[in-house]
């Protein structure tokens, strides 16, 4: 157990978070590991890539949260004619005071969906990727710090590559796990038929969370203890993934930091206050899988993703599980 966190702590998390997740519940149907992830994520601090088909509710989600806990909600939709100023905001002289003043660009939220980022060109994608890993904007000399707390969901077509800009792995690393949503089931679909919603600004959801109660909670979730067999466990898999000769490069050290962190929000999450070997592999695809590519070329990106995916399960397969 960890000296850091007492067991009162722990149990007023698990309900805030319960809170959020079942509030969520009422607009994103059947999909409770879809929620879980973006409820690891968010404790952990990181940015969420969904990679699905377009119409199945990435926005739904990403508003849905922002609205659980009263933040700022912003949506980019990324084109190849988007310009990084229309991001992250321009300086614009103003005559009234007779100098620049900064106009700020659609990042500063607390949430910010950036849809079909692969569609921007990397000047500008690399312009998000900037303000997610530093959390503020740089214009003129001038630091402006964006929403906190702060957490940006990209979307992207896994199928669609004809006009648009796929992420290189450096930037691919940037986030924190990838998801994918899928079709619902007959039941949950058949559930949103009958809801007479037009769009996600028609949601009407209470807030149930504080934004000071996030970054709360992204403060205990650093807390969680890791005891040093399964820190060892961790890093097994992160060296594996480097020896492996169908990747073209193993995990970063980012990379390792990340499943670490993202195994140790799953943990307050689920109520508890160390980390269990579980949570390591409940993790390795979300949070791995994005980071790596094969050495080979491959023109079918979904058939890469498999690839992937199944060395990795692989790798899990051949490392023994400490007790």
């Amino acid at each position: 157990m960890s000296d850091f966190l007492s067991p009162a702590a722990v149990s007023e998390a698990r309900t805030a978070l319960e809170r959020i997740r079942t509030n969520m519940r009422l607009t994103i149907k059947g999909k409770d590991d879809v929620i879980q992830h973006v409820l690891t994520c968010l404790v952990a601090g990181g940015h969420l890539l969904i990679e699905d088909l377009p119409g199945l509710g990435k926005t739904t989600l990403a508003y849905s949260l922002a609205k659980s806990m009263d933040g700022d909600f912003s949506r980019v939709q990324f084109t190849s004619d988007l310009l990084p100023g229309d991001v992250t905001g321009v300086a614009i002289y103003d005559d009234s005071v007779r100098g620049f003043v900064f106009r700020p660009g659609p990042v500063f939220a607390n949430v910010v969906l950036a849809d079909e980022i692969n569609r921007a060109t990397p000047k500008t994608q690399s312009a998000l990727l900037e303000v997610m890993d530093r959390a503020r904007v740089t214009v003129d000399g001038e630091t402006h710090a964006v929403g906190s707390p702060f957490m940006v969901f990209a979307t992207q077509n896994p199928v669609d590559y004809e006009g648009t800009f796929p992420l290189p792995e450096s930037q691919m690393d940037r986030f924190l796990m990838r998801i994918h949503m899928g079709y619902p089931q007959p039941a949950d679909e058949l559930e949103i038929l009958r809801a007479a919603r037009g769009s996600y600004d028609d949601i009407r959801l209470n807030r149930v969370v504080s934004r000071e109660e996030i970054l709360q909670l992204q403060t205990l979730a650093a807390q969680v203890f890791v005891e040093e067999s399964v820190l060892d466990y961790l890093l097994r898999i992160v060296a594996a993934t480097r020896t492996e000769t169908e990747f073209k490069a193993g995990i970063s050290v980012r990379g390792g930091l990340g499943l670490k962190a993202a195994a140790q929000s799953r943990a307050l999450i689920l109520g508890r206050d160390f980390v269990l070997p579980e949570d390591v592999v409940a993790l390795v695809l979300p949070v791995l899988g994005h980071r790596l590519a094969l050495g080979r070329q491959s023109s079918d990106a979904l058939e890469e993703r498999r690839a992937v995916t199944a060395i990795l399960k692989r790798i899990l397969a051949t490392l023994p599980i400490p007790t």
